[in-house]
């Protein structure tokens, strides 16, 4: 079974023959991104393919974020290589939750969590505690979290 971290590579190198600069660029800068995270640590390790997908979310987070920052400051060019870039990482990550699918697991973590005896202000971690390994990487935190504010307030 090839590794997803392998996908990458090839993926990577089959970029560069088809003179794909952006997502050979992207794949490159993502594929360091995992090297950074191997060697982080005391000792160098090889990440399991769930390892590898949190770091690919965390750099299409991080295009999301500079794309946002780039069309504010009015830099549309800049803003659209940000976001393919992106979409690029996306093609590598579970398919994101509709809202509507979020707000279905996250109302079912809430009677969970309820009928578990939790309330009020404790509640909230009680819910991510439920819905976050039924999340697993389909949908952002933030957005969960705001997901859960929002069933538990309402």
């Amino acid at each position: 079974m090839t590794t997803l971290k392998a996908t990458l590579q090839d993926d990577l190198t089959a970029a560069i023959k088809a003179r794909d600069e952006l997502r050979s660029s992207t794949l490159r800068l993502t594929l360091s991104a995992i090297t950074n995270e191997e060697v982080a640590g005391k000792s160098a390790r090889e990440l399991s393919d769930d390892e590898v997908q949190k770091v690919i979310a965390r750099e299409a987070k991080k295009r999301r974020e500079a794309a946002e920052a780039f069309a504010q400051g009015g830099r549309a060019e800049q803003a659209e290589r940000e976001k393919a870039e992106g979409e690029v990482l996306a093609a590598y990550l579970p398919q994101q939750l509709s809202d509507e699918e979020l707000s279905a697991l996250v109302a079912e973590a809430v009677k969970e969590a309820v009928a578990g005896g939790a309330e009020g202000p404790r509640a909230m971690g009680a819910v991510m505690k439920i819905v976050n390994p039924k999340v697993a990487g389909r949908a952002e935190g933030g957005r969960v979290a705001a997901e859960v504010k929002r069933h538990l307030t309402g």
